[in-house]
């Protein structure tokens, strides 16, 4: 066996080695990152005020390309931080029910969330 053979096996041993333990990571939650590159688990902004009577508008938005806690984090975070918006996301259905304290167009909250980089298609209840 010569030095280059001896090499590849060392690397491809190295490479199975980090392979198996970051999807051992992954499954026992405790992944450095997720695949939008943020912390798997991350905290979400709470909202001061819970209330549902204060928001008296509701509108259900498709967010494109969620895949991960932290992607549902990162779109729920970007809505809560505007005024006067409380949203809550479902990764599994890939939506946000955003609650709102004042009426918005439509086309206004397209242009409002792509400041966010939140893709979306938006209904109104």
């Amino acid at each position: 066996m010569d030095i280059t053979t001896i090499i590849i096996y060392i690397a491809a041993a190295v490479l199975i080695i980090f392979g198996v333990y970051h999807t051992v990571q992954k499954f026992r939650g405790k992944a450095k990152s997720s695949c939008c590159g943020t912390p798997e688990v991350k905290a979400v902004r709470k909202v001061d005020d819970t209330d549902e009577s204060h928001y008296p508008y509701t509108y259900l938005i498709t967010v494109e390309g969620m895949k991960c806690s932290g992607c549902a984090s990162n779109v729920e975070n970007s809505l809560d931080n505007m005024d006067g918006v409380w949203a809550r996301v479902n990764l599994g259905r890939r939506e946000a029910k955003v609650l709102t304290k004042k009426d918005y167009k439509i086309e206004d909250l397209k242009k409002l969330w792509a400041k966010h980089l939140i893709k979306s298609q938006i209904s109104r209840f």
